[in-house]
């Protein structure tokens, strides 16, 4: 916004909000305490300031009701990733009057990186996907429980796992001490509870996916091998906007996939990927890029997804096939790690996405 008159930062915090402003014309630094977590007094007190006002404050737990607050005020707001925030390495005093004015400075100097933030719909659904996430999570975690109390029993189960013979399987076990037995009977139980708490968000994520806010971006990612719905709906909720990246390497860089980097003087050094941005779809990023390790082909399933879907969609799907096979060959043939082949997959994987979804 250009002409801005007023520049301001705040520190938000749950029951508080420290506030400062800079008056562009006259110089004048202005601070305010509000003790309370409503976003009412601070979007009236930042009304208040001579107009154009541009603010911001720092991502965090609070959410994004201060930013549409602000924003339905008129005000040109921002919400700050803090990860990217310059902070001086040799500061050790820190209190909510210091990192507002910090921010404020940096605010006006250009030095900072908002995040793209989400509609109201878009966030909702964001959050039921997450909650998806943590239950796969928790489930996972209890299963891999039950396996560890029953190996260290000697009970091992030679077939394929969590399937119906293996559910009867563990509801015939029976163990000596009863402490032991109880143990077991609790693990199961967690174990159902939250098997059927996973179906039951994965149907109502299946009904979210065909929103027409999301379907249109849902439907060309699963042309992709390795990416059904509820994949496709989850990369979708959290990039929410392809378009904010320029390029597809930017996409690659803020999921977390390139590697980091130490260059100093002579010393040049690669180190581990980044893990930026949103792990979840990072996650599924590399479980899809397993599937690329197999030669190019179209199956009945994935025929079927594709059916119906733009010629300039199939072929970015089919490129994809086709290159992301090539670099695991290669790779192996260079006997790189697994997961280092995994996670370049996964960077290209991004990249042939973000082609799909930005494509006119």
């Amino acid at each position: 916004m250009t002409g801005t008159m007023t520049w301001a930062a705040m520190d938000v915090h749950a029951r508080s909000t420290y506030a400062a402003s800079m008056d562009v014309i006259t110089g004048e630094l202005t601070r305010q305490r509000f003790d309370t977590g409503a976003v009412e007094p601070v979007v009236a007190w930042l009304a208040g300031l001579p107009g154009p006002v541009r603010c911001c404050y720092e991502a965090g737990p609070t959410g994004f009701g201060l930013y549409r607050a602000g924003v339905a005020a008129g005000l040109d707001c921002q919400v700050i990733a803090p990860s990217k925030t310059p902070r001086p390495s040799g500061d050790r005093n820190k209190s909510d009057r210091r990192d507002t004015d910090l921010l404020l400075r940096q605010l006006m100097g250009g030095a900072l990186t908002a995040v793209a933030v989400p509609s109201a719909t878009l966030e909702a659904a964001r959050d039921l996907a997450r909650a998806r996430e943590q239950v796969r999570v928790d489930l996972m975690r209890c299963r891999h429980r039950i396996s560890k109390l029953l190996l260290r029993h000697g009970r091992v189960w030679d077939r394929s796992t969590w399937t119906k013979a293996h559910r009867e399987w563990l509801g015939s076990q029976t163990f000596q001490h009863q402490n032991t037995e109880l143990a077991f009977i609790d693990n199961l139980a967690a174990c159902d509870g939250l098997t059927a708490r996973k179906q039951v968000l994965d149907e109502r994520l299946s009904g979210v996916a065909l929103d027409p806010e999301f379907w249109p971006l849902v439907r060309p990612l699963r042309a992709f091998r390795g990416i059904d719905t509820l994949s496709a709906l989850v990369i979708t909720l959290e990039v929410s906007d392809f378009t904010r990246f320029a390029r597809a390497v930017q996409l690659g860089s803020w999921l977390g996939l390139v590697p980091s980097r130490e260059q100093s003087g002579e010393s040049d050094r690669n180190g581990s990927i980044t893990k930026t941005g949103s792990k979840y779809a990072r996650r599924i990023l590399v479980e899809a890029s397993w599937h690329y390790a197999r030669p190019p082909r179209i199956g009945k399933t994935l025929y079927q997804r594709q059916d119906g879907l733009p010629d300039h969609v199939l072929q970015i799907a089919r490129r994809a096939q086709t290159r992301l096979y090539r670099v695991h060959r290669r790779m192996r043939e260079r006997k790189k790690p697994g997961n280092v082949i995994t996670v370049a997959c996964a960077r290209e994987l991004a990249c042939f996405i973000w082609a799909a979804a930005t494509a006119p």
